[in-house]
């Protein structure tokens, strides 16, 4: 990691009572890309709105560059950039005005406001409607004026908050590209996202919230290799009541479930968690050989960011 960008220290917050952030902390270096993940009401939205300075702690600090932001509130202003989830454009006005205006608060004018509009409209490939009222762009486009807007002063931190809620697969990518391009030439990235395989492919690090805290954090691939599961899809052509506590005791195995009975005939299906998939395998197979039981499927799902997720903060729906 490059120098340390943006410290959390011992974050919390709460509401009537009820934390939604209780003693968070990490760092993030310039040139980092950070995933933040959480299911809803995990505490990214009140994490990011301290972070990023909009929203006081009731206990411990963010720094930038090492120096408390609530000292100098008006350095976090002009060091970060904001794209929120919901889109924040004015959609009577074109493209090239949206972003004069949010230049002008920024504090951009004159030659280097223009120049800054013109890029920013380049980068996102919306050039050629810059003169088009945003009320006529489609979702994607809108999205991407979205970013734009919080890319007009070159910030050094960019908080990004579900960017790509639903944009077509083109306007996914010119956000990826320039995320990445933003990240090479120094600046920290926060990144929330629902999308696994965007944090997966895009983060360097991600911290996994829920209840107000951080779960895990660390590169995709080492959660992946420490922490996640592989499941195993097995079929078997028989019925047999104690398979499922046979397969639980193979060496390697984590947990059996079985999801699927076929009313009518003797077939069983079995979902296994399992550590080192290739040797769990081997040995459930010479089980199924051992008891003489017929093999009808088997299919193996690796371990994915998406399925540490589900492991860490469970399956169930919330809202």
């Amino acid at each position: 990691m490059n120098d340390v960008r943006l410290e959390a220290r011992d974050l919390a917050r709460s509401y009537g009572g009820r934390p939604a952030v209780a003693g968070v902390g990490f760092s993030i270096g310039g040139g980092e890309i950070f995933g933040l993940l959480g299911p809803n009401g995990a505490g990214k939205t009140t994490l990011l709105s301290m972070l990023s300075g909009l929203l006081a702690p009731d206990a411990g600090s963010v720094l930038l560059d090492g120096t408390d932001i609530s000292a100098a509130p008006g350095r976090m202003k002009r060091a970060c950039g904001i794209v929120p989830q919901e889109i924040a454009l004015y959609q009577a006005l074109t493209g090239r005005d949206n972003l004069l205006f949010f230049g002008r608060l920024y504090g951009l004018h004159g030659r280097r406001l223009a120049r800054r509009v013109d890029e920013a409209l380049s980068a996102v490939g919306l050039t050629e409607r810059a003169g088009d009222a945003v009320r006529t762009y489609s979702g994607g486009m809108k999205r991407r004026l979205n970013f734009a807007a919080g890319l007009m002063h070159e910030p050094r931190i960019l908080f990004l908050d579900e960017p790509t809620v639903g944009v077509d697969p083109q306007s996914r990518n010119a956000i990826f590209d320039n995320v990445r391009r933003l990240a090479r030439g120094g600046a920290a990235v926060v990144y929330t996202t629902h999308y696994m395989e965007e944090a997966q492919s895009l983060c360097g690090r991600v911290a996994i919230l829920d209840n107000g805290a951080v779960l895990a954090l660390d590169t995709p691939q080492n959660l992946i290799d420490n922490r996640g599961r592989s499941i195993i899809h097995l079929g078997v052509g028989t019925a047999d009541r104690d398979l499922a506590a046979r397969i639980g005791s193979v060496p390697g195995v984590r947990s059996v479930r079985q999801v699927e009975s076929m009313s009518g005939d003797r077939r069983q299906v079995f979902e296994i968690e399992a550590a080192q998939t290739e040797a769990a395998v081997s040995r459930i197979l010479g089980l199924l050989a051992e008891l003489d039981l017929p093999m009808t499927s088997l299919k193996v799902f690796e371990p994915n960011l998406e399925s540490v997720f589900l492991h860490l903060t469970g399956k169930n729906l919330r809202d």
